[in-house]
């Protein structure tokens, strides 16, 4: 570009005043000027080529035939500065040039189309920044005679895209839906005419999906989203590395999705569209004139990331493109209001985050100034207007002050003017202007405030019909705003009204964002406060939800994390709603639905399919696609470094669509949906299988039999109280060892008895369940962090629970169900491997690691082909191989949980740590039994512990049918002494191993062990699944 500069300057300097081709070198040089500007961003450049089209235009005075091209290339220029620094008399200027060449342009004039275009952009562009209405009429009317002198067939039909644009303008001013829909149906037309291979396809795929986008915030069918997106990829695969359009392909698409992102809430789009504004800002260097748009959109995409996760750094760094854009648009820029905004932003996200008063100080101050510079007409009056709005609001929340929310309150009112009926956000502005009402009635108590409030969101409703994105969240407003104007005048309409509102959320075809959970989540707390008969509807409403919006998302840990947020206690508070209703089979139903969500979504893609390939021909080719797409999916989840790659993108989609085919077929209309009571039942077919609840509403326990109604045990502890109890004991398992743990010890495990596990004992005896028999705890909340198979009365001549059953645990009743599923491979050779790791990368050595290992080989070699990993072979790699060719392991080293990032639990190896998502990527074959011989193996998430993610869950779901973990830290001696019974007892009369007698076996450990070792270590190990 230098060069070419530099080659201009010297023909010019061949070209002197009065030399024939010195207008043409002028030209030349202004315009490879104007290109070095529009790359580098240096304004000199930009200065220079206006003032060589001003000296060019001299030498083309009234009457010379190249006058109007020399109008319209300095017109051109000057609209370029304006859009730089802002400064309006470049704007005018334009104006009036363009308007002089169009009078050099009669019709008939071959150019008269193209000048009618540019007089046409430079109206809209003062339009956009005055507000002048006329402008804007005017501009659509020289489209559309520009249009005319471009018949069909016209080379140059460009027309189409510009009147288009024009419309879709006027569109979001006056909110007329037939200029949206002419513009989508103009840029329709404009691509027929861009068939694949035409130059200008990519932008007209552009221009269609943009305005397609703007439908979608109008109207909220997700279908024109969904398409906007596609056209958007279709368009960046047109515009490869090294395009000068790249870096706008790349911002539209990222835009498209992040608009997506907050209707539906699926991570990977937010991701994406992240990784999309880090390309288009890499291809957008300083100087580059589009930085400061990059810049910002990043930085707006960092923030939501944070409002979904709460990453610190992405907020940090969100405020700092923010100030990075807001430099680049110095006073007079034509996007300075909107920095000024995005940057006031962030800062009050921040603020509400850490509470730094000067935080939410300067954002006022910059919503302010960003307000002055969007005067009366400006095209961002009204959302400056909201943003200062929301900052004083924050304020009054945080001070006090009525003159904040009083000043909030006039400035939404004054928002709610300028988007008339038809605006594509006045539904926004009605619910901005009720919340503020709802706000000051808080204060004040007048009922006029809530009264207006009500109706505002009515109207709200209205411009949110069925189908429409934002109609959940209207929804909920509305009424949230009846049951609080129920909860202050007592007036029974208003009660019944906000409960038919709620009911509504129940027809919602398809629930997949964020905002649908968080609506039905309202409705479950509004009815339980009230003791509506909805409750029940409410909680399965949401539950669905809950299914539908995982159902969408990645099975990775931010998946866990967006279940965690949205879960919290649903399952459990809709399993106490349904005993309370006396739905007893329902209550299953919910609480296996809401529960252990992030290994219920993996499951998904490890279905077993024996009786779908049995289906018949049909059946069987379904059943081997799936299994494709399944191995496929799970293996570029595992593979790949982005969130969602289009490798990712495109096996997701052709997975649900062959899980939809699946359901057409006979008998397979549930396929992978959450199970009913009759399947889940078969839990049950080896003995009861107990579910322990505890919820805000209530503490209770059912019994599910193989072929009887469950039974209900109500229990006489509060939440709180397991809560506290909970909390004592794992205060009291830090300090195991200690002198006086066992009196608190056994307190605690009488108090478990009294309140939980005695009547439930009492209710199995009252069925028949015989002394001696298996029976399994499916836990649910604080009751998973409790020893419920160790209490007992701990009295002479007195029986504890396991004098009485043997006990097994469950995370949920389905992955029972999938282990015994997955029947035991007769094989002539059982392949057993024994790892140990006393001396791991990180942590003390284990003296009895190596005893411990020969004592597995001396007991086990007799009967199995027996391995043993110890040492320098037992690193990561050396134990995921050994689990490729053994179906049985023990495992003894280092347990190694992680209580606030429960994926990264792990074992302790030579070489560093084997983490749970390692395990779970793991394809073994018919693994069957795993013996834990580490600490803490089934600690989980300690803010959900619902989820069941620790070691010993990761070993179940990854094919292990029989698993023994321990509940906290393991005692060396007593781990040696222990697998030196259990494996004794394991083996079976025919002289082989049987996962299933792996309870029992434990059972008899250690009853053997109970008067040699403390009671902490007698209780520590617990058998879960077969």
């Amino acid at each position: 570009m230098a060069d070419m500069v530099q080659e201009c300057r010297a023909a010019l300097q061949r070209c002197p005043l009065g030399h024939s081709d010195r207008s043409a070198c002028l030209y030349n040089l202004a315009i490879s000027l104007h290109d070095r500007f529009e790359q580098r961003g240096v304004p000199s450049d930009l200065d220079e080529a206006v003032e060589l089209f001003r000296t060019a235009l001299v030498l083309c005075p009234t009457g010379h035939s190249h006058r109007s091209g020399s109008l319209n290339n300095l017109a051109n220029c000057l609209v370029n500065r304006f859009e730089q620094r802002g400064i309006p008399s470049d704007l005018d200027e334009a104006i009036e040039l363009h308007r002089a060449a169009l009078l050099l342009r009669p019709r008939g004039h071959s150019d008269r189309s193209m000048t009618l275009n540019n007089l046409a952009n430079s109206l809209v562009n003062r339009f956009e920044q005055r507000g002048i209405p006329s402008d804007l009429d005017e501009a659509i009317e020289l489209h559309r005679a520009a249009l005319l002198l471009r018949p069909p067939g016209h080379s140059a039909r460009l027309s189409l895209n510009n009147l288009a644009s024009s419309l879709q303008i006027r569109f979001q001013q006056r909110g007329i839906p037939s200029d949206l829909d002419e513009a989508i149906e103009l840029h329709r037309a404009a691509l027929l005419l861009h068939p694949p291979g035409h130059s200008d396809r990519s932008m007209t795929l552009n221009n269609l999906a943009n305005n397609l986008q703007n439908r979608f915030n109008q109207r909220g069918v997700p279908s024109d989203l969904d398409e906007a997106i596609e056209l958007h990829r279709a368009a960046l695969l047109l515009r490869p590395t090294g395009r000068y359009d790249r870096p706008g392909s790349l911002n539209n698409l990222a835009l498209s999705l992040g608009d997506r992102f907050e209707q539906r809430g699926v991570p990977s789009d937010l991701d994406e569209a992240i990784e999309l504004h880090r390309a288009a800002l890499l291809l957008r260097p300083p100087g580059h004139s589009h930085r400061s748009q990059s810049l910002n959109n990043l930085a707006s995409s960092l923030q939501t990331r944070f409002n979904q996760r709460g990453v610190p750094s992405d907020l940090d760094e969100a405020i700092e493109l923010h100030r990075a854009a807001l430099l680049l648009c110095p006073p007079g820029h034509s996007n300075r209001s909107a920095a000024l905004d995005n940057l006031a932003v962030s800062l009050r996200t921040r603020f509400k985050q850490q509470g730094v008063p000067s935080d939410l100080h300067e954002a006022i101050e910059l919503n302010r100034a960003a307000l002055l510079l969007c005067p009366t007409g400006h095209f961002d009056r009204s959302a400056s207007l909201d943003n200062l709005a929301t900052s004083l609001q924050i304020r009054f929340e945080q001070r006090g002050v009525p003159s904040d929310l009083d000043e909030a309150m006039e400035l939404r009112r004054a928002a709610l003017l300028l988007r008339p009926p038809g605006h594509s956000h006045r539904s926004l502005s009605l619910d901005n202007l009720a919340i503020s009402l709802e706000y000051r009635f808080k204060q004040g108590g007048v009922p006029s405030d809530l009264d207006e409030a009500i109706e505002l969101h009515r109207a709200a409703l209205l411009l949110r019909p069925p189908g429409h994105y934002g109609r959940s969240g209207s929804l909920s407003n509305l009424a949230i705003s009846l049951v609080n104007r129920f909860a202050q005048q007592g007036t029974q309409s208003d009660l019944d009204e906000a409960f038919r509102v709620y009911v509504q959320l129940s027809y919602l075809p398809h629930a997949v964002s964020h905002t649908d959970l968080t609506a039905a989540k309202t409705w479950t707390i509004s009815a339980e406060v009230a003791n509506h008969d909805s409750a029940l509807l409410a909680y399965q409403t949401a539950l669905k939800f809950l299914d539908q919006h995982v159902t969408m998302l990645r099975s990775s840990p931010h998946l866990f994390d967006v279940v965690r947020k949205a879960t919290a206690s649903l399952a459990m508070d809709a399993f106490s709603c349904s005993v309370r209703h006396g739905a007893l089979t329902t209550a299953v139903e919910l609480v296996e639905q809401g529960r252990a969500v992030f290994w219920t979504q993996l499951a998904r893609l490890r279905s077993p399919l024996d009786e779908l390939s049995l289906s018949g021909d049909t059946g069987a080719a379904l059943e081997k696609e799936f299994k494709h797409l399944s191995f496929g999916l799970r293996s570029a989840l595992d593979q790949s470094t982005e969130e969602q790659s289009p490798q990712i993108r495109q096996l997701t989609m052709q997975w649900h669509d062959v899980v939809s085919r699946i359901r057409m077929l006979p008998n397979f209309s549930r396929f992978l949906l959450p199970p009913l009571f009759y399947n889940l039942q078969k839990a049950a077919e080896e003995g009861p299988v107990i579910i322990v609840n505890a919820s805000r509403y209530g503490c209770d326990a059912l019994i599910i039999f193989s072929a009887q109604d469950p039974v209900h045990v109500p229990l006489d502890i509060l939440q709180i109280e397991v809560s506290e109890l909970s909390s004592e004991f794992q205060s009291l398992a830090e300090e195991f060892g200690a002198s006086d743990c066992q009196n608190k010890l056994v307190s605690i495990l009488r108090e478990l008895w009294d309140c939980v596990v005695d009547p439930v004992v009492r209710a199995l005896e009252a069925s028949e369940i015989h002394h001696g028999s298996r029976i399994w705890w499916c836990p649910t909340a604080e009751f998973t962090l409790l020893p419920l198979h160790a209490a007992g009365p701990y009295g002479k001549n007195k029986n504890n629970l396991s004098d009485i059953y043997i006990s097994s645990y469950t995370p949920t009743l389905a992955t029972l169900i999938r282990a015994r599923q997955r029947v035991s491979q007769e094989v002539s050779t059982q392949n057993f491997v024994a790892i140990g790791q006393a001396n791991p990368d990180r942590g003390k050595e284990l003296r009895h690691v190596a005893p411990e290992l020969a004592i597995v080989a001396e007991r086990l070699r007799p009967v199995v082909s027996f391995t043993s990993l110890e040492d320098g072979d037992a690193t990561v790699q050396g134990a995921l191989a050994a689990l490729n060719h053994n179906q049985w392991l023990h495992l003894a080293c280092h347990g190694m949980p992680h209580r606030t990032q429960s994926f990264d639990s792990s074992f302790a190896m030579r070489d560093g740590p084997l983490m749970i998502k390692e395990i779970i990527r793991s394809d073994w074959q018919s693994p069957e039994f795993a013996f834990l011989s580490a600490c803490h193996t089934t600690v989980g998430d300690e803010k959900s512990p619902d989820e069941a993610i620790h070691l010993a869950a990761a070993m179940q779901f990854s094919g292990f049918r029989s698993v023994i973990g321990s509940m906290w830290s393991v005692d060396d001696e007593v781990a040696l002494q222990a697998v030196s019974i259990f494996y004794r007892k394991l083996v079976d009369g025919s002289g082989r191993l049987d996962c299933t007698r792996a309870a029992v076996a434990l059972h008899k450990t250690v009853k053997s062990l109970r008067k040699k070792i403390p009671l902490e270590q007698q209780i520590v190990f617990v058998h879960i699944g077969v």
